[in-house]
């Protein structure tokens, strides 16, 4: 707690070159999701805000160690802001209003135009940017920002997927890391939320996406938005380290999601594939990485996003 204190308003610590990573600190006594990390342009040259949210449980640190979207983003006067969401699969109430705030001091602290920001995020922090997205979009008026881009990193969208597909893992029992992943992850929505099937309404509301949904649903709201989903499609690798076919894959539903999008007229809604491009930092090979994200390529098709 001393330590936050000591850090109400900055603290800056190098991550190599000249680049450096500024912690602002909002809520003391929140140590997960009361601050954000910021990655500042020279000279405060900020042409446009690119917001990521790390993995479910992740700090926000752990961003910038996993990938380097932020350095290539500063050298293209894009200010990366790095939030995270703690232990969470959906965007709750909670986390919605601490986001909101965050975005609230960065278009402040920074005098930065609310139109010219993009989300992304890895896994859960991809599930969460896309539905927050979707929030701004549905009623502006709400939120601080209108996101002109959105995008996800092998980001699990629809969560009666998931559940379905925990279910079929637990019950296959191969793989012991699988298992215990979805057992986990089963009992914290059953605790918090209750079970999907018994309360749908609410997981609906939360959830970005459902594929079985039989009318048109949140996707909507991303008709008009240039929006891409990430993924290092090894198949191969998943039934040989998790005895999981293709069913299980977030790639399932986010492929529906780009189809129904293309099919209502949106020709900026992607999907990106790679194959064995998924590593961890430490070196360890992991389909489910932030490394599937062509840093590069990404910051172009970011930069386009923003002049449009």
């Amino acid at each position: 707690m001393k330590y936050f204190l000591v850090l109400l308003s900055f603290l800056i610590y190098q991550f190599g070159s000249s680049q450096s990573v500024e912690k602002i600190v909002l809520d003391e006594e929140d140590e997960t999701s009361g601050y954000y990390l910021a990655v500042v342009p020279a000279e405060n040259k900020i042409e446009g805000v690119l917001v990521l949210l790390p993995g479910f449980g992740q700090q926000a640190e752990t961003i910038f160690t996993e990938t380097q979207l932020h350095k290539e983003a500063c050298t293209n006067n894009i200010l990366t802001i790095g939030f995270a969401a703690g232990p969470r699969l959906l965007l709750e109430q909670s986390i919605q209003e601490k986001f909101t705030k965050v975005l609230q001091d960065v278009i402040e602290r920074f005098s930065v135009d609310k139109n010219m920001f993009v989300l992304g995020g890895f896994s859960a922090g991809g599930t969460i940017a896309l539905r927050y997205t979707e929030l701004c979009l549905e009623a502006p008026e709400k939120y601080p920002i209108k996101p002109k881009g959105v995008f996800m990193v092998d980001s699990p969208i629809d969560i009666f997927h998931l559940w379905d597909g925990f279910e079929l893992t637990i019950k296959n029992n191969s793989s012991e890391i699988a298992v215990q992943e979805a057992k986990y992850v089963k009992d914290l929505l059953r605790n918090r939320y209750g079970n999907p099937k018994d309360n749908e309404p609410a997981y609906e509301r939360m959830t970005p996406f459902s594929m079985r949904s039989e009318r048109t649903g949140n996707e909507a709201l991303l008709k008009d938005i240039a929006i891409r989903t990430y993924h290092d499609v090894d198949i191969s690798w998943r039934l040989q380290n998790r005895n999981q076919s293709v069913q299980h894959q977030n790639f399932v539903a986010t492929s529906e999601l780009i189809n129904r999008l293309l099919l209502m007229g949106n020709d900026k809604a992607q999907f990106i594939q790679t194959l064995g491009t998924g590593y961890r930092s430490n070196g360890e090979r992991h389909p489910h990485s932030w490394s599937i994200v062509d840093e590069i390529e990404c910051v172009e098709w970011l930069k386009a996003v923003l002049s449009q």
